[in-house]
């Protein structure tokens, strides 16, 4: 059979011409056809040209083709061949090689092998999304199976959770495969299926409830967390999203090498130190990791050992809760299916003997079933502690903490953690709040510099804020313009809500000053003196305001309140003398030399140098330098923090007191729920409807007793400044301060 060539098409439209070039003199139309014979082939052509007399024309036409054949060289061919998606002898593809029919089923052939793959994703001209048949056995994962025409635009994924996830890189076609095969939605279903309710039924035994394994290598399920809903999430718990490695490193293909599939160590080694192998990785711990997950007092093991530590507590508590509740003994072995056994002898192994399918655990619970799926997820992803460590000890923690509910003797979590310090807690709720969001997860541009991983570094290089995707908490990018040196991103000065420009430099704290203006433009507040007057214009103190709404300072403003009056970040009144920033000793007159700058704890064995009793955090707020009783409650030994705490209730009092003397609606304070402030309509001290009943007097009272509740450290950072605003705002809405002493 004849194949036509590039070399044959050139030569035939070289035919054409020649035909053409004879007959340009002629004057009447004759069709020219001549047959040209190939070697294998007859190519005929035909065309009508005019001619100034009849003539046959005859071009000797000699054509040489040459024969398609394969390319010689396969790139990367030797690479792909040492890899495991090439290994012929792997379980993975030889696994149904003596079955009958000898083929991989089509819920198993999209991963195990090159035509269930390309079946799947549309390759082969089927529907995309599907896998249309059983296909025969002998293949592994081929270049095909990646490389064609289809796939080469692959940017979405969909995960078993049903979950979509799109604008991937090439990473798309590796995540088809590594997602796992389960979620929180298929565990559900089981435990539904067998007619009982995940929640309300978390004890009860059924032969209907089985174990549901998430299968082999699910990293991309563990890398987008919460996304991808891979682990079994417990109703009312906060899971971390999508893990935000530093920008180049953050997915399949930038980490591994797409061909061998190794991780490329030598790139890895340029942030983290001590790492010459693959076999070093699993040391790495960084400084966003600074508590103790597992709970055995080590904060400098890796996070691989303190998966491990947390799995092997909630392995004990498995097998407490199935020998107490579920009443059969229970054990695991990893390379048998399905993995849990009956623990017959009672010594906490399942030996050969008893892992064997006839002998499978067989009294689940709901409650053990989830469990035991989490233990499974950390099991069978083992590079778990890179793609998203965080979120596979939030899963065996929460697995461990709902076992221990049925426990009569439950499994001490005491000194467990499961979340990190406030900057890297991805799954809280400054870092969660616009997940739920229409338009996908994006935090606003007046939010993005202190709610996302990339809004800091945009401010410091550009000088603006914009829209950002919502991150995993901060990384190191977010405050480390140099990721081998950890050079900061720096300001020379910081300008607050109230327009004021400061800067934490002094002559004394020159470069901790530099690295503390990169704190304080977080660490701000969102609101001043200045907001609350524009707000309120012209209104009399009294009168009920038009379109009035709650001015709220926003969390932890300690930058605003170590500056004081310089900042006016409290409501300051009219008349009235404030202190301005508060200069402690040189040596701690910063953010940087107090705090932690990972931990952010304060660094407390240094303030026991000079104040006396000081062994932990919590004795902190012990600390008194005065003897002046501000508060007016009689006790002139308790801290000064106790001072700014009855003042605080002292004032919130007050405003009650205020809108029943002014007939306006009753007033509660709720710290947890927006908008902070309800009314409580039917007198029972709890909040009804967001409060909106404000006189100007009545805002500046509650906007400073925000302030003084969302700032914790309030009585370090500038005990003087916060003690005048409360006691100014006590005076102003008619409070009692006859007993108080203002600073």
């Amino acid at each position: 059979m004849f194949h036509p060539n590039k070399r044959l098409i050139v030569v035939i439209g070289l035919l054409l011409i020649i035909v053409a070039a004879l007959a340009a003199c002629s004057q009447e139309p004759v069709e020219v056809t001549r047959v040209v014979e190939v070697p294998g082939a007859e190519v005929e052509v035909t065309r009508v040209v005019e001619v100034e007399v009849p003539v046959e024309v005859e071009v000797p036409v000699e054509v040489e083709v040459m024969p398609v054949t394969a390319v010689s060289v396969i790139p990367f061919e030797e690479e792909w061949a040492s890899s495991a998606h090439a290994d012929v002898e792997a379980e993975a593809f030889v696994h149904w090689n003596e079955e009958d029919p000898q083929e991989v089923p089509a819920n198993c052939a999209k991963c195990h092998s090159t035509p269930g793959y390309m079946d799947f994703t549309g390759a082969d001209g089927s529907e995309m999304g599907v896998v249309d048949s059983a296909h025969p056995v002998g293949t592994v994962v081929e270049c095909q199976a990646c490389h064609n025409d289809i796939i080469i635009d692959k940017d979405t994924v969909v995960f078993p959770s049903g979950a979509e996830i799109s604008g991937l890189d090439a990473s798309a076609r590796c995540m088809e495969c590594h997602q796992g095969r389960a979620s929180t939605v298929s565990v559900n279903a089981g435990i539904e299926e067998a007619g009982l309710d995940p929640v309300a039924d978390a004890d009860t035994v059924s032969a209907d409830v089985g174990f549901t394994n998430i299968h082999y290598y699910a990293a991309a399920a563990t890398q987008y967390g919460h996304e991808a809903m891979g682990g079994y999430e417990y109703e009312g718990k906060a899971y971390d999203a999508k893990f935000d490695h530093v920008e180049g490193y953050d997915s399949c293909i930038s980490c591994h090498d797409s061909h061998t599939l190794a991780i490329k160590v030598e790139e890895c080694s340029a942030c983290h130190e001590g790492v010459a192998s693959q076999e070093d990785l699993v040391n790495i711990r960084m400084p966003g990791s600074l508590v103790d997950y597992n709970g055995n007092g080590d904060i400098e093991e890796s996070i691989d050992a303190e998966i491990a530590g947390l799995r092997d507590a909630l392995y004990a508590g498995i097998q407490a809760y199935a020998t107490e509740v579920a009443g059969t003994s229970i054990a695991y072995n990893s390379h048998a299916y399905p993995y849990f056994f009956i623990d017959g002898d009672g010594d906490g192994e399942a030996s050969e003997e008893e892992a064997v399918f006839p002998n499978a655990f067989n009294a689940w619970t709901p409650r053990l079933a989830k469990a035991a799926y989490n233990y499974q997820v950390s099991l069978k992803d083992p590079g778990n502690y890179a793609h998203g460590g965080k979120y596979a000890i939030q899963l065996l923690y929460d697995s461990l903490e709902d076992v221990n509910m049925a426990l009569s003797t439950p499994i001490d979590m005491a000194a467990m953690s499961r979340i990190d310090h406030g900057h890297f807690a991805g799954s809280e709720e400054a870092f969660r709040h616009w997940d739920g969001e229409e338009d996908g997860g994006i935090v606003p541009a007046n939010c993005s510099k202190c709610h996302s991983a990339a809004g800091l570094p945009l401010l410091a290089t550009e000088g603006v804020m914009t829209s950002q995707h919502a991150s995993n908490g901060l990384n190191c990018a977010t405050c480390h313009s140099n990721l081998e040196t950890f050079e900061l991103y720096t300001f020379e000065e910081v300008t607050f809500p109230s327009g004021a420009t400061v800067t934490m430099v002094t002559e004394e704290t020159d470069e901790a000053g530099l690295q503390s203006n990169t704190c304080i433009n977080c660490h701000q507040g969102r609101s001043s003196t200045v907001n609350v007057d524009n707000l309120i214009g012209e209104t009399g103190d009294n009168e009920l305001g038009e379109g009035f709404r709650f001015q709220n300072v926003h969390y932890f403003a300690a930058g605003a309140t170590l500056f004081g009056s310089e900042v006016q970040g409290a409501y300051q009144f009219e008349g009235q003398e404030y202190a301005g920033r508060n200069e402690h000793v040189s040596k701690f007159d910063s953010c940087v030399e107090c705090h932690d700058t990972h931990a952010l704890e304060v660094v407390v064995e240094d303030c026991a140098e000079c104040h006396e009793n000081v062994a932990g955090e919590e004795d902190l707020v012990a600390i008194r330098v005065s003897e002046v009783d501000h508060d007016g409650d009689g006790d002139v030994t308790e801290g000064i923090a106790g001072e700014i705490g009855t003042m605080s209730e002292v004032l919130f009092a007050a405003m009650q007191a205020y809108t029943v003397n002014n007939g306006l609606d009753p007033i509660v304070y709720d710290s947890h729920a927006y908008p902070y402030f309800f009314n409580d309509t039917d007198g029972d001290g709890e909040p009804n409807d967001g409060y909106s009943t404000w006189t100007p007097a009545l805002l500046r009272a509650a906007y400073n007793y925000q302030y003084s509740q969302k700032d914790p450290g309030a009585f370090a950072h500038n005990s003087i400044y916060v003690m005048q605003f409360l006691y100014d705002s006590i005076s102003s809405i008619g409070g009692d301060v006859s007993g108080m002493t203002r600073p």
